[in-house]
């Protein structure tokens, strides 16, 4: 057995609600409570495995997302930029229907081909990349190769990373992966490279947390 790479999105935000873009906002949004919810019912699903450890994005949502796991296992996470969502530079905060109204061509160019055009002032898909593959270079330099790896991350950053390891065109990250809030993704990392276990699960989640909108 490889390296079980388990990637999760966190959970529910006001953002995640409405369909807004909520990549580096300066206010820094947490979870909602069902998206604390959401954190308790994955530490509780998952508290038993053996961790050797937890990479998390340094923003508030996904570090409230990793909480609840980290403090049932006793493992510090460990906080990466690489991990980080996608900037959306002046469309932080906007919603895809006024974008489309103030920018039109640009958003347009952006939905088109995202791997290589950004927002304005934000990223591109292959920046995004291109960080997440650091990280998960220095996961695998640092641990054994058949422990559990837990990657706490954002719906455009973690379908880049899958793309990006998976052989698929980045510009299709949005069209290959649904991947709603406290989702679910494993990756075996074997000899012959990685192994897709599953996508987007969220059976740990009640019904109740499954059925609320999230974007």
């Amino acid at each position: 057995m490889g390296l079980m790479l388990y990637f999760l999105r966190h959970g529910q935000t006001a953002y995640s609600q409405t369909g807004g873009y909520c990549g580096k906002l300066e206010n820094d949004p947490g979870l909602t409570p069902e998206g604390q919810d959401m954190a308790q019912a994955f530490a509780k699903s998952y508290c038993t495995l053996s961790w050797q450890g937890v990479y998390v994005s340094p923003l508030r949502r996904t570090i409230e997302t990793a909480k609840p796991l980290c403090e049932a296992v006793g493992l510090q996470m460990r906080l990466r930029e690489g991990l980080q969502e996608i900037g959306y530079g002046q469309w932080e905060g906007m919603h895809p229907d006024d974008i489309d109204k103030q920018f039109h061509d640009l958003y347009v160019r952006w939905l088109t081909e995202p791997a290589w055009n950004a927002p304005p002032g934000g990223e591109r898909g292959i920046d995004i990349a291109r960080r997440g593959s650091k990280v998960l270079q220095e996961i695998e330099q640092t641990h054994d190769n058949d422990g559990n790896i837990l990657i706490v991350s954002h719906k455009a950053t973690i379908r880049i990373i899958l793309c990006s390891l998976l052989g698929i065109d980045i510009k299709h990250y949005r069209d290959r992966f649904l991947m709603p809030v406290a989702t679910v993704s494993l990756l075996e990392m074997t000899h012959r490279g990685p192994l897709v276990h599953f996508i987007g699960d969220r059976s740990h989640l009640s019904p109740y947390l499954r059925s609320l909108p999230s974007t």
